[in-house]
């Protein structure tokens, strides 16, 4: 499969990815998302963040599965999360779930500084070889229980999860940034919602339910 072949399923992704925020803007108070997110959505090479022989449906607007239990988020809910964190160049962001990478190199093309904690030490180890051969340099990745976030690294100015704990993990609303945003799944398994939790200047923390949403379990949350 050639990069124009790809390039073409890209586009047909952003424009899926355009119809599906239009279908929702009554949630999400706007029937767009910010350009430069749709922009970094056409750039970043999402077929290779799958397993290879899944890559022909790399571009599809659906979840795949990557090992281990785990997939990668379909294309709207990447672009839609990363649109709510509102990231500038100057930021450094937490994610919790690296997956195979993806998701990080969507923010590392946005923020200054991406630090990225993945539970399973295989898809750890895969994701840095994807992100390196893409040529992130400015993305730090570990192994470890993202329920206690990166407190060496904290504060930071955005958190992004791709997990879902029952509640939001205290350890990640303290590593967030007065002024900053998290969003994150949280919720039981049949009755999640996808977050935006906002902490203003003071310290002080609000919550708004965005949309319902299907996310595997945060591992570790129990041992919270």
């Amino acid at each position: 499969m050639s990069a124009e072949y790809f390039s073409v399923l890209r586009q047909q992704m952003l424009a899926e990815i355009a119809a599906e925020t239009i279908y929702v803007s009554a949630r999400l108070g706007k029937a767009a998302l910010d350009g430069r997110v749709m922009e970094v959505m056409g750039k970043v090479l999402r077929h290779e963040y799958v397993p290879i022989e899944l890559q022909p449906y790399a571009y599809a607007n659906v979840p795949l599965p990557i090992g281990f239990d785990k997939t990668i988020s379909q294309p709207f809910i990447v672009a839609l999360m990363t649109d709510l964190l509102d990231i500038r160049a100057d930021e450094t962001v937490l994610e919790i779930g690296t997956g195979l990478g993806y998701q990080a190199a969507i923010l590392a093309e946005l923020a200054r500084k991406v630090y990225s904690v993945e539970i399973i030490e295989e898809l750890a180890r895969q994701a840095k070889r994807r992100l390196g051969r893409q040529g992130y340099a400015n993305i730090e990745l570990r192994v470890g229980n993202g329920y206690h976030g990166w407190p060496e690294h904290a504060p930071f100015d955005k958190v992004i999860v791709t997990a879902a704990p029952d509640l939001i993990p205290a350890p990640l609303i303290h590593q967030l940034k007065a002024g900053g945003k998290m969003v994150i799944p949280a919720g039981l398994p049949e009755a999640q919602q996808l977050v935006l939790v906002e902490k203003d200047r003071q310290g002080r923390v609000t919550t708004k339910e965005i949309l319902r949403v299907r996310f595997s379990e945060l591992e570790g949350a129990d041992q919270g």
